[in-house]
């Protein structure tokens, strides 16, 4: 279901995000909007994306999800109706690719976060998903790709 993990290091990377605090059950409503709202906003001001869109969730529970959705960027950018600047962390992090409908992203995240625990490691709390390639890209769900991100406790 996803390719081998590994474990890399991450850079801070600025980003323009635009944060939520939702029942689970909205996040379909509010993501595709969002991310349009993040992508015009970096476009106008000619500061990216400079990579992929993601989804930077910072609390999870099976009722709210309190999460960001951005791109990163190469300049900070200019607060503008709700999107703001951000940033993802530096941090260790273990990371796979899941290939498929975005329906199997919990089944994906559990084999992760099995992975993790199977090799000695403790996960943070948060995490991001790096959409690399989705519908835009691929009618076939076979196609498409999501980079898992779980940062790590340090020993």
């Amino acid at each position: 279901m996803i390719d081998s993990p590994k474990i890399v290091e991450t850079a801070e990377r600025q980003t323009a995000i635009i944060r939520f605090t939702i029942p689970k059950a909205d996040i379909q409503k509010v993501m595709g909007p969002g991310i349009r709202e993040v992508m015009e906003a970096v476009t106008t001001q000619r500061v990216g994306p400079t990579g992929p869109w993601f989804s930077y969730h910072l609390r999870i529970d099976p009722e709210v999800w309190d999460f960001a959705v951005g791109v990163p960027v190469s300049a900070p950018v200019t607060a503008v109706g709700r999107v703001q600047q951000g940033s993802l962390p530096a941090a260790t992090v273990a990371r796979a690719n899941y290939r498929g409908k975005y329906e199997g992203l919990g089944a994906a995240w559990g084999e992760l976060d099995a992975w993790i625990k199977n090799n000695g490691h403790t996960a943070r709390p948060d995490l991001w998903e790096c959409y690399v390639a989705g519908p835009e890209s691929s009618a076939d769900p076979a196609d498409w790709v999501t980079e898992l991100n779980r940062p790590l406790v340090k020993a």
